[in-house]
């Protein structure tokens, strides 16, 4: 029987709590229906003399505080409101409590923004991790010695268990539970939930920002000139001249101030650009794709399932509000 500590604190996203108990009660119970031994032991772990957050029903789960757990199996750390600076500081010795556990032998997960509290831990340098892929500026700033993969849903290295954002973490718990329990159940448990097997990426759901969280004038300005020209036949010398630098440098600065080379960023932009017209309607694919300056529709197609894990036909099926509503 795996002991899994679900850690619990008065900021916590408690949608992410009580949807990993729900799949991990379950599983229990199925596996009570067929004369087995169950599983998982769910412990509600926290700071406090006890907690009354969550209604606990004894049966099947309790509650614990984290210092009288003594080698838990896994512990899972859930998405947290309110700003990130004050969250860390404010729950230093819960996050520090995370990291010793981990030095003894705890494996750890992190539920979308909880991966902060990993992260401050010190468990993640070199170590592939996700979260909501809206974080990912903020994540790379802070801990530029990270591997973050925003676009996929979960990551499992060494011990570290990570997860997309908001519900798409319960794609990690039905990876565990796959994982601990055999395939069977694995399938069973995507039937129950209705969650889709080994899905896993996320990159369809992005939104890209135009990653301007930095203090570059020149490239700033090299961005605006990209965003508000992308559907011209635009090139990295004319973009190089106009800011007024060398292409090497031009180059060299700008991935150092937005993680993309400026062809790079260039195809997010054309991307979401037509990410946001097949959104709104029955725009005919061929134009749509002009109009994001591509002239090749092959060229589009490729590059835009690279960047989205889509098609755009089957982006325009899941997104398009013309679609939604005809459907």
């Amino acid at each position: 029987m795996k002991e899994i500590a679900l850690v619990i604190h008065e900021d916590a996203t408690l949608s992410t709590i009580t949807g990993a108990m729900d799949m991990f009660i379950h599983t229990n119970g199925l596996y009570q229906q067929t004369g087995k031994s169950q599983p998982f032991k769910l412990i509600l772990a926290g700071e406090k003399e006890n907690s009354s957050l969550l209604p606990i029903n004894p049966l099947f789960v309790s509650y614990r505080r984290i210092d009288e757990l003594e080698h838990p199996d896994l512990i899972i750390v859930p998405a947290f409101y309110g700003d990130r600076d004050s969250m860390l500081k404010k729950h230093r010795d819960l996050i520090n409590w995370i990291a010793v556990k981990f030095e003894a032998g705890s494996e750890i997960a992190s539920l979308c923004s909880g991966i902060y509290f990993l992260a401050e831990a010190g468990l993640l340098p070199g170590r592939a991790c996700t979260a909501h892929w809206g974080d990912m500026d903020d994540i790379v700033r802070r801990y530029p010695d990270v591997n973050f993969l925003s676009d996929m849903v979960i990551t499992d290295q060494d011990g570290i268990y990570t997860s997309g954002g908001a519900f798409s973490s319960l794609n990690l718990i039905l990876y565990m539970i796959d994982k601990f329990c055999g395939r069977e159940v694995g399938i069973w448990a995507s039937k129950m939930f209705s969650l889709d097997m080994d899905r896993m990426s996320q990159s369809h759901f992005a939104v890209f920002k135009g990653q301007r969280l930095h203090k570059d004038n020149d490239i700033l300005k090299a961005q605006t000139y990209i965003e508000e020209n992308h559907h011209l036949p635009l090139n990295i010398d004319t973009i190089a001249e106009k800011s007024n630098m060398s292409k090497r440098n031009f180059i060299r600065r700008f991935k150092k101030a937005t993680h993309n080379t400026p062809f790079e960023y260039l195809q997010r932009v054309k991307i979401e650009a037509a990410k946001k017209a097949l959104e709104k309607g029955n725009q005919n694919i061929n134009l749509l794709m002009y109009d994001a300056g591509y002239n090749d529709i092959k060229t589009f197609r490729e590059v835009f399932k690279k960047l989205t894990g889509l098609t755009p036909q089957d982006y325009k099926r899941k997104y398009s509000r013309a679609d939604l509503v005809l459907n």
